[in-house]
């Protein structure tokens, strides 16, 4: 009978350390083959450009049992893509991103806002072009769930905000060239 009780506690300590890890946080590191925030504004009215950024590196933690996460995100600016070499350069310059001085943007979330089982809004801090301002993300999508191929954790989701890029000493043409910015991002991440 002893030996029974032994076992049966050995089990219940070893369920309740399994349980434990299951609920930890988990840290993924930003997957920037499959991460790429894009921005878009109106061009004169005449049309939406559409615009991204090729490097982008971070971390992201995530705990589903207890409904917590935390999102940092580093953009390199240097990498804009406007689809024409010669205005990836332009928007390099003083007037727009200026990214001699300014090589990186970055997202760090002060709060990730559930519905349910999945995060809805990420609250945070955008600094760009070297001033920081509160943005709040939107996410349209979210998983976590094993990779397939990789048979590892991963998770990803695609969020949104707007900024106004006057708030960012980014203005130039405004507001001809419209002042609100759209921020899309879609991102992917692997656990460590």
């Amino acid at each position: 009978m002893k030996k029974l009780n032994r076992i049966a506690a050995a089990l219940t300590l070893a369920t309740l350390f399994t349980g434990a890890a299951i609920a930890a946080p988990v840290t993924y590191n930003v997957d920037g083959s499959h991460t790429f925030p894009r921005f878009s504004y109106s061009h004169f009215g005449y049309s939406t450009q559409l615009s991204s950024f090729s490097k982008t590196t971070g971390k992201v933690v995530f705990d589903a049992e207890a409904k917590t996460g935390s999102v940092d995100i580093v953009i390199d600016t240097k990498s804009v893509n406007t689809g024409f070499s010669d205005f990836n350069e332009h928007i390099q310059g003083e007037d727009f991103l200026d990214t001699a001085k300014f090589p990186q943007a970055t997202f760090k979330s002060t709060q990730v806002i559930f519905d349910g089982a999945k995060p809805a809004k990420i609250e945070g801090l955008l600094t760009l072009k070297g001033v920081t301002k509160p943005v709040t993300l939107t996410v349209t999508g979210f998983q976590a769930a094993p990779h397939p191929m990789l048979k590892k954790p991963a998770m990803g989701a695609n969020a949104f905000t707007v900024i106004k890029r006057t708030e960012f000493n980014a203005g130039k043409y405004a507001p001809y060239v419209g002042d609100e910015v759209r921020i899309d991002i879609a991102i992917e991440a692997m656990a460590q």
